[in-house]
């Protein structure tokens, strides 16, 4: 399977740009935040057809011999779209791909980037999210995004990492670090130590309410270890396109404090997962784009988390 999906992916990577009938061509901004590391800014909104599923921060860093993709879009259009203005900036190899998680936003423009001697890299669960989760995104997002999903393949990584690994892309060092279950359960920092900049991916979210998929009390737990590590600026997974490092946590911590305390609350009163979800967290309603779209969700998760903890 995974080699009927990578021949797929290499096949329609070497088709020249043309966005699905009816679809503008998305417009795809690269931003060198720091000398040889570039950003995208997506969407503080859902993915749909209009942006073409462009909605998370994407990034590269560029060594002497090669380059390091960080996630992909929403749709191959955007991955084609990312793959054409990286090839503005350099001609060198694109070596690796590291995908940050398996969230739709981030995978799944990797076919673009598909080929001989890309190595696609994730978390060691990764393969497992998107086999459970790989053809069930497709199917949803087909209702809303339409023709926009045409060409879209799941990209298994090929290079997993348990804990902790280094890529050399010649004379610049990416630290990879796999964290335990908190955004989602495959979550993938990648660090330049070159300039200090720390792609976060979905462990960190300015702007855009926090998203829980995996575990609520993980997502606090990892975002405290997150804030120990030495860097000088963060690219967010969503949000502004670069912060200061870690003063960028704040937000995100309080958010997340708050909605764990609340919750805490409602459930020793003996409230519902309904009362309970409908009022945790309301009183960061007001700091955040998206609030109503995800907090209720991120409550409901968070009860049934925490209504089992010891008394």
């Amino acid at each position: 399977m995974l080699c009927r999906f990578l021949t797929l992916a290499a096949a329609l990577a070497a088709l020249p740009f043309f966005p699905a009938p009816g679809a503008a061509a998305p417009y795809f901004g690269l931003e060198e935040i720091a000398p040889g590391v570039y950003a995208h800014q997506g969407e503080t909104s859902p993915m749909n057809r209009e942006n073409l599923g462009g909605i998370a921060n994407l990034g590269a860093i560029v060594g002497d011999d090669a380059v390091a993709v960080i996630d992909t879009g929403g749709s191959l259009l955007e991955g084609r779209a990312f793959l054409a203005a990286l090839r503005e900036k350099t001609q060198k190899p694109i070596r690796y791909v590291i995908n940050t998680h398996a969230h739709p936003d981030h995978v799944f423009g990797d076919g673009a980037f598909a080929g001989d001697g890309v190595t696609f890299v994730g978390h060691k669960n990764l393969p497992r999210a998107l086999s459970l989760r790989g053809e069930h995104y497709l199917a949803a997002f087909r209702q809303t995004m339409g023709d926009a999903l045409d060409g879209v393949t799941i990209v298994a990584p090929t290079l997993t990492v348990s804990d902790s690994a280094t890529l050399d892309l010649g004379g610049r060092e990416i630290v990879l670090q796999a964290w335990k279950t908190a955004h989602s359960e495959a979550d993938l920092t990648a660090l330049d130590k070159k300039t200090g900049t720390l792609f976060a991916g979905d462990l960190l979210f300015l702007r855009h309410v926090p998203v829980v998929d995996g575990s609520l009390l993980g997502f606090l737990d990892v975002a405290e270890k997150l804030a120990s590590v030495k860097a000088e600026r963060v690219v967010p997974g969503h949000g502004p396109l670069v912060a200061p490092w870690p003063k960028a946590l704040d937000d995100e911590r309080a958010y997340l404090t708050r909605l764990t305390a609340d919750l805490r609350a409602a459930i020793k009163k003996g409230e519902s997962v309904k009362e309970a979800a409908a009022a945790a967290g309301s009183d960061e309603r007001g700091k955040w784009a998206l609030f109503e779209d995800y907090n209720i969700r991120n409550a409901t998760a968070g009860f049934a988390e925490l209504e089992w903890e010891e008394p």
